[in-house]
């Protein structure tokens, strides 16, 4: 019987790789195993020829305890403990069997029937207790192999989740891009429909600083004329003169330079600064250059510009180019909404804007009134919506009231709020905290 150990260490050994079949740990184990299986064969045949006495039980019962001992101790095997112990018994009676004999022969003469019948039962056990896991290993080896195809399907779906991913990512940038670009638009189409307000505003101290220059040259002569005669007094007078003139000029100039830089702050893109900001004087600068812009295209358009401003508005800090693309926009969309208002009246209509200021609770309130074609109710509170326009194709991009809100309540912490009745006008109301 002493062949038994080696015949169960090799039938462990090929069982766990049968339990490995469908398991991710075939690749770590298959050749291991192999190579002890073929150990084992290698063992027992030598064990079995030249070993006689007592060892050759010694030796399989040893091999067997030693691969049990070996399978028990890795974390891999241990879904099948119960049936590596099995051969346990079998281990344990081979050795003492092998000890008998080898020990005490008169004992092993006198009980080796109960010795062999122990191996036996042994083996036998280990069969029995295959038999009533076998259940088991098919329960493990069925969810092995659903564990491979769902690691398998894990693995496409993450593939394919990957590759959605990257292009969603693409998709983005290219939003992203598309919007900048479309950002920029909107900011120079403002800018163009300024062009021709700039024109005329800025020629009016244009006209101020040639007009008072010419006359202070006349003025120049004159007093070199007093001079050579002798007459001081005529000739500081006449200085008095020139010298308000330059004031004069100086005034005009500043005015000039002053709509050119604030042309170049609305062009070039914020730099997010804010600024000590007279907001009276922003208002009425970009009412004025809005009227005249529109004016350029449309002569026969004129509208009665009434303001309101509180003349005890603080000082507010802002980001100046920014809320006046703002007041832009909203200048903007009035002049535009009672143009079409007036291009369709059959009666007597007067084309209306009004901007008022005032401070209230720590907060300094700007708002623009117009009498023109107002805003339907279902639309109201889609206009700031990005992309929405109740313009025709071709005359606005559905970005200005978006970024104007954006500026307004991401950039300021204000708000802006509509109140329209459609027919009648709209008005909207700026409100910036006061820093």
């Amino acid at each position: 019987m002493e062949f038994l150990p080696f015949i169960a260490a090799f039938l462990l050994i090929k069982r766990l790789q049968k339990f490995l079949t469908f398991s991710p740990l075939r690749a770590k184990w298959m050749s291991q195993l192999t190579l002890a299986s073929w150990i084992v064969v290698g063992i027992g045949i030598t064990g079995t020829i030249f070993l006689h006495g007592g060892l050759p039980a010694i030796l399989g019962g040893v091999l067997l305890l030693a691969a049990v001992a070996i399978a028990d101790k890795e974390a891999d095997f241990k879904p099948y403990n119960s049936f590596i112990k099995a051969h346990f018994p079998l281990a344990v009676a081979s050795i003492l069997a092998g000890l008998a004999e080898l020990i005490a022969p008169k004992f092993y003469d006198k009980y080796d029937n109960f010795l062999d019948f122990a191996i036996i039962a042994g083996f036998v056990w280990i069969f029995a207790r295959w038999a009533t896991t076998k259940k088991q290993r098919e329960e493990l080896n069925l969810a092995n192999q659903q564990n491979m195809v769902l690691d398998k399907l894990v693995a496409e779906r993450t593939a394919e989740l990957t590759k959605q991913k990257n292009e969603l990512q693409q998709t983005l940038e290219l939003l992203q891009t598309t919007q900048q670009q479309l950002i920029q638009s909107e900011k120079l189409a403002s800018l163009g429909e300024l062009t021709a307000g700039i024109a005329h505003e800025i020629q009016n101290p244009l006209n101020f600083v040639n007009n008072f220059s010419e006359v202070s040259m006349e003025l120049v002569d004159e007093m070199e004329e007093e001079l050579a005669k002798g007459d001081k007094e005529e000739a500081i007078a006449i200085a008095a003169d020139i010298k308000q003139n330059l004031e004069k000029i100086i005034h005009h100039g500043k005015r000039a330079d002053g709509i050119v830089k604030g042309m170049l702050q609305h062009s070039r893109a914020s730099s997010n600064t804010k600024e000590p900001t007279d907001i009276n004087k922003l208002a009425d600068e970009y009412l004025r250059l809005a009227y005249h812009g529109l004016r350029a295209k449309d002569k026969s358009f004129n509208a009665e510009l009434v303001t309101h401003f509180d003349e005890t508005l603080p000082i507010i800090t802002i980001v100046p180019q920014d809320v006046g693309r703002v007041l832009l926009n909203l200048f903007n969309n009035a002049f535009y909404t009672v143009q079409k208002k007036q291009a369709g009246a059959t009666g007597e209509y007067k084309p209306t804007v009004e901007v008022s200021t005032s401070s209230k609770k720590g907060s300094i309130i700007i708002t623009v009134k117009d009498n023109g074609t107002g805003i339907p109710e279902e639309v109201k509170e889609k206009i700031m919506q990005p992309f929405f326009t109740t313009k025709p194709t071709g005359e606005g991009t559905g970005l200005g009231l978006s970024l104007s809100y954006d500026i307004v309540v991401k950039g300021h912490n204000g708000t802006i709020e509509v109140q329209s009745k459609e027919g009648e006008g709209s008005e909207f109301i700026v409100t910036l905290p006061i820093i």
